[in-house]
């Protein structure tokens, strides 16, 4: 990892916060009242733990994790923190390995006691990690949008889930695009692979649409070009691509290069944000699509100062993606459970949190269903030349998040 790498990641800096919900409610509270469960919390400070891969494939998706969780922490430390106790870190990487992320869980949460933490990305990194959250009763903030179908009492999940992402991007592009026919492609885990699930249920038996092709490949794949082969001959409307990580930069350059481009060829992707842009290059991926719930060019008075104060701390030519800013929301989020319950009690923050509302989210709104998830909008982006989108749709309301969605699973 590059020293300036190292430094934004780890370095604290003080920046103006955000307005947020102000629950003054047990700020002077003393340890013994609000700590009953023996979490690292004392009268000036309360523990919390980050996991993200800060190294492998998945560095280029998690370093914006990484970096928006410290500006939200920065930003309650420098308003008084939580309870009146400022918030220490303690950062491991899950090294974009499955058992490691399970290893280093359990460390924050046996060993370290911390009151929550904010991590991982990919699905299979969730799933390791959430037997030993449920077993040890830990908190954990999840940020990514992902395939649903799991609901977790120690989970919250601030990111999209299937029905909200998935099924209105099919929507719009068949109603839109005009698209009738679709090349489904994933890395081969359990995101790409039951979001594609998901995907074909929908095209084929709501939309009455073709699945003309579908095809996985290993995480930090860099040779695509039988894929592309296969792509040319199928000759989707649509192709619909779920590859994450470094692979993306492979895979979009290659595809560019096959002459497959945006004024030709019609791409959606739930899996491209302004992150893996930054290493794809604007020109590879230029006039594709990618459907989510937020982008850095969204015109609204929180976005900006969010940007402004990302920015701020970790450069003009710093990028926020979609998990970026998901993962932003998980401190505030856990800031306000924790002083609606007055406590740090993981159960009652827990029970506090159903109904919470987050107004100066940078999305514009968010608010907790008691299922955990969030209610969110979902917008289409077509990708620039500069690395930015330019969102050209965007759902009329807020989309009920449903993991388990009837007739999907």
């Amino acid at each position: 990892m590059s020293q300036r790498r190292r430094k934004l990641l780890l370095g604290i800096a003080a920046v103006p916060a955000l307005a947020a919900p102000a629950f003054a409610f047990g700020q002077s509270m003393s340890t013994a009242q609000v700590n009953t469960t023996k979490l690292a919390v004392t009268d000036t400070e309360v523990t919390v733990g980050q996991l993200h891969s800060a190294t492998g494939t998945m560095a280029i998706s998690e370093t914006g994790s990484i970096q928006a969780e410290r500006l939200a922490i920065d930003q309650i430390n420098a308003a008084g923190g939580v309870l009146g106790r400022k918030i220490k870190i303690i950062q491991e990487d899950g090294a974009s390995d499955w058992p490691t992320f399970a290893e280093k869980s359990k460390k924050l949460l046996e060993n370290d006691h911390v009151a929550c933490v904010f991590g991982c990305w990919t699905s299979a990194s969730r799933k390791a990690v959430l037997p030993i959250f449920e077993r040890d009763n830990g908190l954990l903030y999840y940020p990514t949008f992902y395939e649903g179908l799991e609901q977790s009492k120690n989970v919250f999940y601030t990111g999209q889930e299937a029905t909200q992402q998935i099924l209105w991007g099919l929507n719009w592009a068949s109603e839109t695009k005009k698209a009738k026919s679709f090349f489904l492609i994933g890395s081969d885990y359990i995101w790409p692979r039951t979001s594609n699930k998901i995907a074909r249920k929908h095209i084929e038996e709501h939309l009455h649409l073709k699945v003309v092709g579908e095809e996985y490949y290993p995480l930090g794949q860099t040779n695509f070009n039988s894929l592309i082969n296969k792509i040319k001959i199928a000759k989707p409307d649509c192709i619909y691509a779920i590859i994450v990580g470094g692979s993306n930069v492979a895979f979009y350059k290659q595809l560019k290069a096959a002459g497959i481009t945006a004024d030709k060829q019609f791409l959606l992707t739930i899996s491209v944000t302004e992150d893996e842009v930054l290493g794809i290059g604007g020109e590879n991926f230029a006039g594709f699509y990618s459907a989510m719930k937020y982008f850095e060019s969204l015109d609204n008075a929180n976005n900006k100062a969010f940007v402004v104060a990302f920015k701020a701390k970790y450069g003009p030519k710093s990028v926020i993606g979609d998990v970026t800013q998901a993962a932003y929301l998980g401190p505030w989020l856990w800031k306000a459970g924790v002083e609606k319950a007055g406590s740090f009690d993981v159960d009652k923050v827990v029970a506090a949190s159903p109904g919470i509302e987050l107004k100066t989210a940078p999305e514009g709104y968010v608010k907790i269903h008691p299922n955990h998830h969030l209610w969110s909008r979902t917008r289409i982006g077509m990708a620039q030349a500069d690395g930015q989108f330019k969102v050209v749709a965007e759902s009329p309301d807020l989309i009920e998040p449903n993991p388990f969605p009837k007739g999907y699973q």
